[in-house]
């Protein structure tokens, strides 16, 4: 009996070993996976080294590029419908307000303002005869000669006349305004840059289908550039400020413009400040559309942002940079002054106090999370 506890106590005794062996081995493997899927975890977020933007060397003035615009441009369209019967004014002519620019032969409209006309003066002719009417029941209603249902039914109809004949006036001012219409004129003075019709072609109001614009007309006395000025120099836009604008066919010569108004407001996608120069161009040598050139002088010198070229992203979007915030990165549009060959000035985007990553890794991506190395660190 003895022999045979003895026997199961060693049994026992070899299966708690051997249980505690293998639970020892699941443990350390868990561990071990743990272990491998936290390093690859870690493998996956990238390694990067940061770089702080540093000043470039100051300057006078800046320059941003722009387009000319017409102070006022805007299409001709018909408010009538027929036929074009004649145009008065071509591409590249100066029209003054109210010149005419077109001709539109409408029949239709103009027989209907004849029958309005006609119906005008039926109406007429019947409001004199119950006028008559009712004034003459009257007169018989005093005598007691007729009864009172008879004279009330009289001045009724006359009032139902007086409002058809209102009505028949309404209807003809509305047809008179619609033959008015049959002769385009400029609203403004300024030059005619379109001309899209010809004698003889189908003019469409835009009642049923889509309006056709005629004429495109310009007022190119003045005009107006639209810059983004980048937030560091937003300070030296203010209005009234001196812009000179140059053109690439005419390097030689300066044209002095003044910023008229900023938008108040800088831009959040591109920290940029909206600001317009108006330019005065009664000599006409300048043509809206064109592409310019826009020098900004600076008050007291001011630096811009230089960064290497190594830390520029070349992407579909436009041109980018990588900052890194809380842990993660973020592409950042940027606008590019000089280049320096090794280097380039950043007109807009950045700031001097963003952590930008320096070579970044082709698969960086908006919002993922990246490991900042020390400085002097290797990747």
């Amino acid at each position: 009996m003895n022999r045979t506890v003895k026997v199961l106590l060693i049994f026992v005794a070899i299966g708690v070993l051997a249980g505690f062996v293998v639970v020892r081995g699941i443990n350390a493997r868990i561990k071990a996976s743990a272990i491998v899927k936290q390093e690859t975890l870690d493998l996956a977020i990238p390694s990067v080294s940061t770089i702080s933007p540093k000043h470039g060397a100051s300057k006078d003035e800046i320059v941003l590029p722009g387009n000319m615009m017409a102070f006022i441009d805007a299409p001709i369209y018909a408010r009538t419908s027929g036929y074009l019967k004649k145009w008065g004014a071509d591409i590249g002519q100066h029209v003054k307000a109210g010149q005419l620019l077109a001709e539109i032969e409408s029949p239709e409209i103009d027989q209907q303002l004849s029958q309005a006309r006609a119906d005008l003066a039926t109406a007429e002719a019947n409001l004199k005869l119950s006028q008559i009417t009712a004034t003459r029941y009257q007169e018989l209603l005093k005598l007691d000669a007729i009864s009172r249902q008879e004279t009330d039914t009289a001045v009724g109809d006359f009032e139902a006349k007086k409002a058809i004949l209102a009505s028949g006036k309404a209807n003809v001012s509305r047809l008179e305004q619609l033959v008015s219409f049959e002769k385009v004129t400029a609203p403004f003075d300024g030059v005619i840059t379109a001309r899209n019709t010809d004698i003889g072609a189908l003019i469409n109001a835009g009642s049923g289908a889509t309006a056709q614009e005629l004429f495109h007309l310009a007022a190119t006395d003045k005009l107006r550039v639209f810059i983004s000025v980048p937030q560091m120099y937003s300070q030296a836009a203010g209005p009234g400020v001196t812009a000179d604008l140059t053109l690439a066919e005419m390097p030689s010569r300066r044209f002095a413009g003044k910023v008229a108004r900023t938008a108040q407001s800088i831009d959040a996608t591109t920290r940029t400040l909206l600001t317009e120069v108006d330019i005065d161009n009664r000599s006409g040598v300048l043509l809206p559309g064109s592409y310019v050139q826009v020098h900004i002088r600076l008050p007291h010198g001011a630096t811009a942002l230089v960064l290497p070229v190594t830390a520029l992203i070349f992407r579909s979007e436009g041109m980018q940079v990588a900052v890194v915030r809380d842990g993660k990165a973020e592409l950042i549009p940027v606008t590019l002054g000089r280049d320096f060959g090794t280097e380039v000035e950043v007109t807009s985007g950045i700031t001097e106090q963003d952590a930008v990553i320096n070579n970044p890794p082709d698969s960086l991506t908006a919002g993922g999370q990246v490991r900042v190395e020390p400085a002097g660190g290797e990747r």
